[in-house]
């Protein structure tokens, strides 16, 4: 059987080790790769491929809300976060939204290969360090206060895209909403984080890892 994979990840150097890496395997093939998030949604429903390997901080849409659309719209495919966080809300945010495995990249040529074949028997792969913030919630859950919870997946989508400092006319455009939406979504989401400006509100995105500074 060859598997097919497509690889998300806004770090262009980062995507071609991994094509290297995969490359070497007779069984795997990379079909197709992309560097934001809603590009690899869109990507995802042409490829059709088997796995993708999903960064979980990209820009226009962040890895957890890519996961989610990609699961629901997709179905059979399988998600592999494949980040540098291992903050437990990334975790329980992926894996809530889906996901079939998360490692961290430093261990990727390691343990992304065994990854992708145990996400293809429909186990869930999870770093030997992840699994530890996962046994550690479990152990001790606490309430999820995460932009993640706070927020719907529109509204997130809204805050990222304004953290990126995309103006009020993008933010209609890449979402198909009008004007008058997207100025409702924004006074929903600093109503909702108690957020007094737009610097409280890029502030609270990085912090939640719906943006990052990279960008």
């Amino acid at each position: 059987m060859n598997i097919k994979v497509l690889l998300a990840d806004d770090h262009r150097i980062l995507r071609e080790g991994l094509v290297v890496l995969l490359d070497k395997q007779p069984d795997i093939t990379v079909v197709g790769e992309a560097e934001d998030g809603r590009a690899t949604v869109q990507l995802t429903r042409k490829l059709l491929p088997d796995v993708v390997i999903m960064d979980v901080s990209m820009p226009e849409l962040n890895g957890i809300e890519a996961t989610r659309q990609i699961v629901t719209e997709v179905p059979g495919v399988k998600v592999i976060a494949l980040s540098m966080h291992s903050n437990k809300h990334f975790v329980k945010g992926m894996l809530k939204a889906g996901a079939s495995g998360y490692l961290l990249k430093h261990s990727a040529s390691r343990e992304l290969v065994k990854a992708i074949k145990v996400a293809m028997t429909n186990q869930i792969y999870l770093s030997p360090e992840i699994a530890g913030v996962v046994v550690e919630d479990y152990k001790s859950p606490a309430p999820d206060t995460s932009a993640f919870a706070k927020l719907t997946p529109r509204e997130q989508e809204v805050l990222q895209l304004i953290a990126e400092g995309k103006l009020p006319r993008e933010i209609s455009a890449s979402l198909n909403l009008s004007l008058k939406t997207v100025e409702a979504y924004r006074r929903q989401i600093m109503d909702k984080l108690g957020c007094k400006s737009y610097a409280d509100l890029v502030k609270y995105a990085i912090r939640e890892g719906l943006t990052s500074l990279d960008y």
